[in-house]
């Protein structure tokens, strides 16, 4: 019997935070992702990447895993609460077997507690899993960015909450690319970084294929 369990009281007794977003920034890009795959060959029971714009930019993503069908819907700065606002056209019209999630970066340099980005998280699966009870998860740890480094200790509170939370779930992995991006000293690798020290550079995005592939088979 499946098992999403985790914050099931919590949810239940109606302390989860609420999710929905009244402006709906991202809409206009969504509608650009949807018409992209309306024109381009995709199948049912393939793989979706989703999330921020560490997705995003992951150009080479398709190159990087060719025998693999591979939707990429990352959007924006996005939150954890933008993609379950946008689940249906993200990632359940798709009919994937494996969604790998890359959320939680943005949510903490915005503030919110590691709790609240893991019941979103909770939200998002069940959501996908009421029409696709087969699919399975694959959560992508947050990033070790020089920019965000003075929130080191929310990431790893995050960090360490997330994994115990896909531990708990029957259909959901949890994929650690925050340990090998640091450097020997425990700082983040400049060398994997763009510029702006929060996007990746090809190197970064290297390693994060050689964390995803054994997940992909």
């Amino acid at each position: 019997m499946r098992k999403l369990v985790f914050l099931f009281l919590i949810i239940q007794t109606g302390l989860a935070f609420p999710v929905f977003s009244q402006s709906r920034p991202y809409e206009k890009e969504v509608r650009e992702l949807n018409e992209k795959y309306r024109q381009l060959p995709w199948q049912k029971g393939g793989i979706v990447f989703t999330g921020s714009s560490s997705i995003r930019l992951w150009k080479t993503l398709e190159k990087d895993f060719p025998r693999n069908s591979i939707i990429n819907t990352g959007f924006g700065g996005s939150q954890t609460h933008h993609l379950l606002e946008f689940i249906d056209d993200l990632v359940i019209q798709y009919s994937p077997s494996k969604v790998f999630i890359y959320e939680g970066d943005n949510d903490i340099h915005a503030g919110k507690s590691s709790r609240q980005i893991i019941e979103e998280h909770f939200e998002i699966i069940s959501k996908v899993m009421e029409s696709l009870p087969d699919a399975k998860f694959y959560i992508i740890s947050a990033k070790p960015s020089p920019s965000r480094w003075e929130l080191k200790g929310a990431y790893l509170q995050l960090k360490q909450e997330m994994q115990q939370f896909c531990a708990s779930q029957d259909q959901v992995t949890f994929i650690d690319v925050w340990t090998p991006m640091l450097d020997k000293a425990g700082n983040p690798n400049p060398k994997l970084f763009v510029e702006d020290n929060l996007h990746m550079n090809d190197k970064g995005y290297k390693i994060w294929k050689k964390a995803i592939k054994p997940h992909m088979k």
